[in-house]
């Protein structure tokens, strides 16, 4: 149960996990060394180990270090472990920041563990250009089981780790992370995935702050020489005409949607919905859920915003679109599969989405974006 994340603001960090059955001596210690080394220039990093109960269940002990000043574009090894349990991967650390330094996305949401959540998994693994990936929320389904039978969360570590020990996985958090279960005790949110799951929320420096606070500051911050595609992740899905959970974002987009315009927002990836969906770029900026008009418009500062909950989760797919299909839905599908992002340079990228089809994956739907700051004219499938 190895996974690995991004540690903090410039890409020469990350934040390493992994879980043991005991904790001995010298369990809680990562060491590190670029490949192509001797080996000689060995350096090793302290977790933080904590574990939890959950009902009538107790963790194993769960380790986060935070290996710093990387080498950028770098394959390292990395290895944990003691006496006979020793345990080593690899990952390559990201580009320098550039004006046109290009990067791959894989994007998955709603992944779950079944044999169509493998199918995704290893279909987006299959393809050599993802460098990372964007998580839209919902990850173990532990909460579908009976008392959130916590063991899901340990068969879900051990299934993504061919993927999340080797790339980073930024990671969002979704409904299905609450586990909140008053009837058996349990009334802390999020316990399970808080204590999993470590995000660089130090790098942001707004730790307990209101989410709109968060969000007014973490855009103020943004410097599009730098952070030259502004990419979002939520999991409740702002533009969604499926039945299922219809407009349960929209208190959401109300407030937030005029600060995504304002700021330029390239794309915003949503989960939560079992199904696929790209829309045009609009905006309904100029009317709120009580005036009785929510007409979206056309609007070339909005974002594309893309429903990718279709991972492949335990509670199958959403197949009840609204009809007729609305003008500001560019393309819809009620199947299972995941989206590479592969941003070229600071004006372009190309976005496909792909579909499960047996066992492999099938480009359903593509498109060049063009960038909201640096080309923001109109997009051609």
């Amino acid at each position: 149960m190895v996974h690995i994340t991004q540690g903090d603001h410039n890409g020469r960090g990350m934040i390493i996990s992994w879980v043991t059955s005991l904790n001995e001596d010298g369990s809680n210690v990562v060491t590190y060394w670029i490949a192509s080394s001797d080996g000689s220039d060995n350096k090793s990093a302290i977790a933080t180990t904590s574990s939890y109960r959950y009902f009538d269940y107790t963790s194993g002990y769960l380790h986060h270090a935070i290996i710093k000043e990387l080498e950028y574009q770098t394959k390292y090894f990395y290895e944990f472990g003691t006496g006979r349990s020793t345990r080593q991967f690899n990952v390559m650390t990201p580009p320098k920041v550039g004006p046109d330094v290009p990067y791959t996305f894989g994007v998955i949401g709603d992944l779950g563990q079944t044999y169509a959540s493998k199918q995704t998994l290893y279909n987006y693994m299959s393809n050599p250009k993802g460098q990372a990936v964007l998580f839209a929320g919902d990850l173990s389904y532990a909460d579908d089981h009976p008392n959130h039978d916590q063991s899901k969360w340990d068969s879900y570590g051990r299934f993504v780790e061919p993927s999340t020990a080797y790339q980073p996985w930024i990671w969002a958090a979704g409904n299905h992370e609450i586990d909140y279960a008053q009837s058996i005790g349990e009334t802390q949110p999020f316990k399970p995935y808080k204590n999993r799951y470590h995000v660089p929320y130090r790098a942001s420096q707004n730790k307990y702050t209101p989410q709109n606070s968060w969000l007014q500051d973490e855009f103020k911050k943004v410097n599009r020489s730098e952070t030259l595609w502004l990419i979002v992740l939520v999991h409740a899905p702002w533009y969604n005409i499926n039945n299922y959970h219809y407009m349960e974002g929209e208190s959401m987009r109300v407030t937030f949607e005029p600060w995504f315009v304002e700021n330029k927002v390239d794309i915003v990836f949503a989960g939560h919905v079992h199904a696929y969906e790209r829309s045009e770029r609009v905006s309904n900026i100029q009317y709120n859920i009580t005036d009785g008009m929510s007409t979206p418009v056309k609007d070339q500062n909005a974002p594309v915003y893309i429903t990718i909950g279709d991972g492949g989760n335990i509670e199958g797919i959403a197949n009840i679109f609204t009809d007729p299909q609305p003008s500001y839905s560019a393309f819809r599908e009620a199947s299972f599969g995941h989206t590479l992002l592969e941003i070229k340079n600071r004006t372009h990228a190309h976005y496909t989405w792909h579909r499960n089809k047996e066992d492999e994956a099938v480009i359903a739907n593509s498109i060049w974006l063009k960038n909201r700051y640096y080309l923001p004219e109109e997009e051609t499938t």
